[in-house]
């Protein structure tokens, strides 16, 4: 899953994303951190959104994704940042210089659709920071996924973009396949193109195994930003450290 043609239109579809609460979020659990965080990592960071206001808020960033296309449009809203770009998959990483945090958040991880990836994508995101390192992701709760995602059909139309996207359930349990259609107007005509998405949802406890056996201590989860320990929401969000 690269997002394709999705990403020209990506930013116009995520107009209404809360990406200052996930900035919000990620502050209040940087301001607890026992150790000073100035480096951070954003896994999956498509069109740089998060990534360009943290560092608007004075960290140093790095993003990394798997899409070039999702990169080139990042890069292109402020070409003289100092941001870095990575064009890698979060099951590979290969970092030099570990960080003093990695963000991974907009449920990137439920695009890891087999168990083994989700444990090594784990595994590369402890190998890429600090002894001591933060690690906050979110992904979307199993209530979420069976009730309100799996079968449902969700469409907008514009005047210059529209799309259907259905929800069909996956081959494995807890997952879903997100079928698009977009029509976008492009020179007066309007053009069509077609994606399909994979997702799938995690077990709560055994993120958690999975998290420990990759060298975190962790707490939560916290469920829609809100700063409560608790497993019931929508998005559901965890704070991981890195053992020293």
């Amino acid at each position: 899953m690269s997002y394709g043609d999705m990403a020209l239109v990506y930013d116009r579809l995520m107009e209404d994303a809360p990406y200052d609460q996930w900035v919000d979020f990620t502050k209040r659990r940087i301001s607890e951190h026992p150790k000073t965080i100035h480096t951070i990592l954003d896994v999956g960071c498509g069109t740089g959104e998060i990534t360009h206001r943290l560092h608007q808020n004075g960290f140093s960033m790095t993003g990394v994704d798997l899409s070039s296309d999702m990169l080139t449009i990042a890069q292109q809203k402020n070409p003289r940042s100092s941001i870095n770009w990575l064009h890698q998959n979060m099951t590979e990483l290969d970092i030099v210089e570990p960080f003093d945090c990695v963000i991974s958040y907009c449920d990137v991880f439920n695009y890891l659709d087999e168990e083994a990836k989700v444990k090594q994508a784990f595994e590369r995101i402890a190998a890429s920071l600090k002894p001591g390192g933060l690690f906050l992701f979110d992904v979307h709760s199993l209530d979420h996924i069976q009730n309100d995602l799996i079968g449902a059909t969700f469409a907008e139309v514009r005047d210059d973009i529209s799309y259907v996207w259905f929800c069909d359930p996956g081959e494995e349990e807890n997952s879903i396949v997100h079928d698009l259609t977009f029509f976008v107007e492009r020179d007066a005509l309007y053009q069509r193109f077609d994606e399909v998405h994979h997702q799938r949802g995690y077990p709560v406890n055994d993120l958690k195994n999975w998290l420990k056996a990759s060298g975190f201590t962790l707490e939560g989860p916290y469920a829609d930003f809100i700063d409560t320990v608790q497993a019931d929401g929508d998005r559901l969000f965890f704070v991981c450290q890195k053992q020293e």
